[in-house]
């Protein structure tokens, strides 16, 4: 019965906190616009960068990160609680990824918002920060590679996002996790990647017809 409890506290948690849409939030306080009606029309990071600055960007990508570690450090909290069996060797290694999916999933499809939101990388990401920190760190420096060589964030996005699943299974058999465990993790990864690309199939279009914006630190405005 704890482990039940668990995986839907997890999942509750992840999704109402996903659900917290900062790039909306920051802009409807500062600016008095909706993000979702400007530029590329994404509630995310890049969107809020190129259409109203830098300001604007941090706090978005501080907000998101954030609630995407709170989704997990709660939903561990309350299974360290429950004291659920969850049959791996640290159950709430496994509630992380959970939290995870749920916040993705918030993120996409807020609450608060009708139900239509960002894309999701930023609070897939930082997930990790709690769940294995150096995912995290290689996720990260492999969106920063290409990055740097294609100045494309989306590609960057899809191309670390796809490789996830991979990365997760490498770093923990590595780290010594049975084979077992590791697959149960890289099953764990795929929805909560699979949502993130399928958001950036308008990305992926461009991206074949030579339409995509390049990323620039530069702000539509100062343009």
């Amino acid at each position: 019965m704890s482990y039940a409890i668990a995986i839907l506290a997890a999942a509750a948690v992840g999704y109402l906190l996903g659900s917290c849409n900062f790039s909306i939030i920051v802009v409807r306080l500062l600016k008095h616009q909706d993000i979702r009606t400007v530029g590329s029309k994404n509630a995310g990071l890049t969107n809020t960068l190129r259409c109203f600055g830098k300001g604007c960007a941090v706090l978005t990508l501080i907000g998101d990160l954030g609630k995407g570690v709170l989704a997990v450090f709660f939903s561990r909290l309350i299974c360290g609680w429950l004291n659920a069996g969850i049959p791996t060797p640290d159950n709430t290694y496994y509630i992380g990824y959970i939290a995870g999916l749920f916040a993705i999933i918030g993120h996409v499809l807020p609450l608060y918002y009708g139900f239509k939101g960002g894309k999701g990388v930023l609070v897939g990401v930082s997930t990790f920060i709690i769940v294995d920190w150096r995912i995290f760190l290689i996720l990260i420096a492999l969106f920063a590679i290409v990055l740097s060589i294609s100045k494309y964030v989306s590609l960057s996005s899809i191309i670390a996002t796809a490789c996830s699943p991979f990365i997760i299974f490498a770093v923990e058999l590595i780290a010594g996790t049975s084979t077992g465990v590791c697959l149960l993790y890289f099953l764990l990864a795929i929805p909560m990647c699979s949502i993130i690309i399928w958001m950036h199939r308008s990305n992926i279009e461009r991206l074949k017809n030579g339409t995509e914006n390049k990323f620039s630190f530069k702000s539509s405005k100062s343009k």
